[in-house]
This record gives C-alpha cells, sequence and structure tokens, in this order.
C-alpha cells in the first residue's frame, strides 16, 4: 500500500485559534492532520493513512482504495433550469447570434477561469463570503468582493 497515491489536501488557516496547516484525506473523510508547515502536515497525513491501513489489516477490514478520477468525460450535462433562467438564456443568445449551448459554455469557461485564478494564488488574498468580511482575523485588503464581478457580469447579460 502507497499511502502517496491518497488524495491529500493542505490548506493554511486558522483552527482551533491556531494558524497552522491542515491536511484532509479524501478518501478517509474522518482524518485530519495538523502542522506548522505544509510539508510537516502533510507526512503526518502520509503516517495517518499507514497506521489507518495497519489498524484495518489488524480488524479484518477494506482499506478505502486510493480515489481515481475519472478519466473520460462525455462532454455531455443535462440541467434542469429555473423557466426565467432559461428564457432570459436563450434571449441573450440570440442576442448574439449563437446557441443556447455555445453562450452556457462560455459562460462556464468564464467563470472557471475567474475561480481558478481565485484557487492558484492563495498568496495572503482570501475568498470568504460577504457575511464574514469583517472578521478580525481578516485583512480588509485581501477580501476579494465577488459581487463587484457578479454586478458587472449581471449587466452585460441584461
Amino acid at each position: 500500500m502507497n499511502a502517496s497515491t491518497y488524495n491529500i489536501t493542505v490548506r493554511q488557516g486558522i483552527f482551533e485559534g491556531e494558524e497552522c496547516f491542515e491536511a484532509l484525506v479524501k478518501e478517509l473523510p474522518d482524518l485530519a492532520e495538523y502542522g506548522d508547515s505544509y510539508i510537516e502536515a502533510y507526512e503526518l497525513a502520509i503516517d495517518s493513512i499507514e497506521t489507518t491501513a495497519e489498524i484495518f489489516k489488524e480488524k479484518g477490514w477494506a482499506m478505502p482504495q486510493p480515489y481515481e478520477p475519472e478519466t473520460q468525460f462525455s462532454g455531455r450535462v443535462t440541467l434542469r433550469l429555473p423557466k426565467t433562467l432559461h428564457r432570459g438564456l436563450a434571449t441573450k443568445a440570440e442576442e448574439e447570434r449563437v446557441s443556447l449551448n455555445q453562450l452556457m459554455v462560455s459562460v462556464l469557461a468564464t467563470f472557471r477561469g475567474f475561480d481558478a485564478a481565485l484557487e492558484h494564488d492563495r498568496s495572503g488574498w482570501v475568498n470568504i463570503c460577504e457575511a464574514q468580511t469583517q472578521r478580525p482575523d481578516v485583512s480588509q485588503e485581501n477580501v476579494v468582493h465577488l459581487s463587484h464581478y457578479v454586478k458587472e457580469a449581471a449587466a452585460q447579460w441584461s
């Protein structure tokens, strides 16, 4: 068993009042490890996966296998939309002289690019909901107010 094949996510944050790194294992949702550095949290998670595997083996339990993401996607998604949203999108697609499918792909790709940019750069920026922007542990200069971007996008679609 190779513990490093498991899906481990490490993030920095404040946990139980202390700033540290948290390591979570997708296949073992009850497992969480904390360290003073990214590497320490990751290594603790690896050790915990190995320990868990030993305990499972002793008890005769099956160890969850590492999750392997789907590599083949059809490119088809079926959505149920509110009628008003469907009408609005169809109207905008007609105005733009593109298919509804092309419009929706464009909208999703644009949002995913914005979303990926937020996820990619974690150099002090905090992506939190509006209600949490007044927390004392969050520097206001590092808050990204998404409502501004949503309003801009809405103006383009109206």
